[in-house]
């Protein structure tokens, strides 16, 4: 059975579809994105079911988040992506705008914060985009606070002493 089609499983039938909100919430598009992925297909071999519950795949819950998140503005690609991804605490922004880069440009990159590096960047001390520092001290290391101890390498298993 397709994603669009009408179910044959008398449940649906009985209760008939979940009703999609008027005015979409960011708690929508979160419960949404967890019934596209926990009640996602599994295969059998008398055809796909859903994982969660057992019955025909799609069940009311999957439909129902697909039907949500399309409402949100996410296409089909976009949807078979988070399943696939398969973490149903993936954030979805709200509101959702997807902006489509044009054909043979890289997508904008924002500027970093003043007075911090960008993404990949080495902040040393006094170099052009480097995070400032309070001393002379490298910026990992915190003046007053005690090095925690190294163990030294073991080169043989340390076994209990007996008494």
């Amino acid at each position: 059975m397709r994603v669009g089609e009408q179910s044959t499983d008398p449940i649906d039938q009985v209760l008939g579809e979940v009703p999609v909100p008027a005015s979409l919430t960011p708690e929508d598009v979160r419960l949404a994105v967890r019934a596209v992925v926990v009640h996602a297909a599994e295969e059998w071999p008398n055809g796909p079911l859903c994982r969660n519950d057992g019955a025909s795949y799609p069940c009311r819950l999957h439909r129902w988040g697909r039907r949500v998140l399309e409402n949100h503005g996410l296409n089909e690609r976009q949807i078979d992506a988070l399943i696939r991804h398969g973490n149903p605490f993936v954030h979805v922004p709200f509101p959702f705008t997807y902006t489509t880069p044009r054909p043979g440009t890289a997508p904008a990159r924002t500027a970093p914060a003043a007075g911090y590096p960008a993404r990949g960047q080495v902040g040393r001390p006094g170099t052009p985009g480097a995070r400032p520092t309070t001393s002379g001290m490298r910026p990992g290391v915190r003046s007053g606070v005690p090095a925690r101890p190294v163990a030294p390498p073991a080169a043989a298993p340390r076994w209990p002493r007996a008494s």
